[in-house]
């Protein structure tokens, strides 16, 4: 079996940050979110791995992820020229699928399922497809499923009126029968090839789909406060503390912190679950817990908790404390004592500020 990773989209709505990287490539406790992906579909025991990127952002893939041999995987990047739909992203990928079974995985979700288990179910029912599906409290955003003694009865997408509360969350298994429906589906009112049209099909000629449905944990990352939940509850899973890095004797350090390499704490209070990167300097501070901080930042003079700051940022001299926040790479956020006193800004498209009274 092989796997196959959707990654083209634009992550429009976590801009400004995937204005300079793609949406799976932003850090979630310093580390890039499809790289959790990656990990539970090599300990699933797949080895082969397509990612589907768009012509700009696939240099991005390569930089960080290579040919996957850090990983333990094997690596292909295929091109989505235009935004087609997720049908349309499988279709190109037949050259690399080939005739083998795959698991498809949308690069920007985060699930705590055993992929492991959900292959072995797939082949013990001996499906066409397999999708997972989890209850939801707002049906409507989602492509819905209907099933009746454990198979798939029907499935639609974003349905005004749900006729269950199933959502389709982003992991499917498929024989190579998928690609037939691909060809015999016209594109949605959206112009795109729906996968949810491509099952469909399979329904109604006489294929068997299943379902694996889950009550854990998952998250779409696609907005900032998504990307915040998922920090935090991948910080909650941190169960050691490491330090690498030199902790001053006027700093204290409390619950589980990891600090990297060349990191330097004076003067401070860190109060996890933390992760810190290398080489940053975190002065005069309080770090309070669910905060990730990526490699060569600076914090001084300034309270941070609840947040993802990413490489290089600066943070100095702020009168009240970051909460619920994400700082994108080399950005500044500093306090000013000029006169008059007035707030200055340089703000990139999509973003969010939020300024206390």
């Amino acid at each position: 079996m092989k796997a196959l990773i959707l990654c083209a989209g634009k992550g429009t709505r976590l801009r400004p940050l995937t204005f300079t990287n793609a949406k799976p490539l932003i850090p979630i406790a310093n580390k890039p979110t499809i790289v959790y992906s990656l990990e539970m579909i090599k300990e699933a025991g797949i080895n082969e791995v397509g990612i589907v990127v768009n012509p700009d952002n696939k240099r991005d893939f390569e930089q960080t992820l290579g040919n996957g041999s850090q990983l333990g995987l094997e690596i292909t990047y295929i091109v989505q020229e235009e935004p087609k739909g997720l049908a349309h992203a499988v279709s190109i990928s037949e050259e690399f699928l080939k005739n083998d079974e795959f698991l498809m995985y949308l690069g920007d979700n985060l699930v705590t399922v055993d992929l492991g288990k959900f292959i072995k179910d797939f082949n013990n029912k001996d499906m066409d497809s397999f999708i997972l599906l989890t209850p939801v409290e707002d049906p409507s955003r989602f492509g819905i499923a209907i099933i009746e003694d454990g198979q798939v009865k029907k499935v639609v997408e974003k349905p005004k009126e749900p006729p269950s509360n199933l959502a389709i969350i982003g992991v499917y298994i498929f024989k190579p029968i998928i690609f037939e429906a691909i060809k015999n589906i016209k594109p949605s009112w959206r112009g795109e090839l729906e996968i949810t049209d491509a099952i469909q099909w399979l329904l109604e000629n006489d294929k068997n789909v299943g379902a694996h449905i889950v009550y854990g944990w998952w998250k779409d990352t696609g907005k900032p406060e998504d990307l915040i939940e998922a920090n935090r509850k991948i910080l909650e899973q941190l169960k050691e503390s490491k330090n690498e890095g030199i902790v001053y004797e006027n700093s204290t350090i409390h619950g589980n912190v990891i600090i990297g390499k060349g990191s330097r704490i004076l003067n401070s209070v860190i109060r996890g679950p933390i992760i810190i990167g290398e080489n940053v300097l975190i002065s005069d501070a309080y770090i309070g817990p669910y905060t990730s901080i990526g490699s060569n930042v600076t914090i001084e003079n300034a309270e941070i908790e609840n947040s993802i700051i990413l490489d290089s940022a600066t943070i100095a001299h702020l009168d009240t404390r970051l909460d619920s926040s994400v700082i994108g790479a080399n950005a500044t956020v500093v306090h000013s004592d000029r006169k008059p006193k007035t707030i200055k800004l340089v703000v990139g498209d999509y973003s969010k500020i939020e300024i206390p009274k």
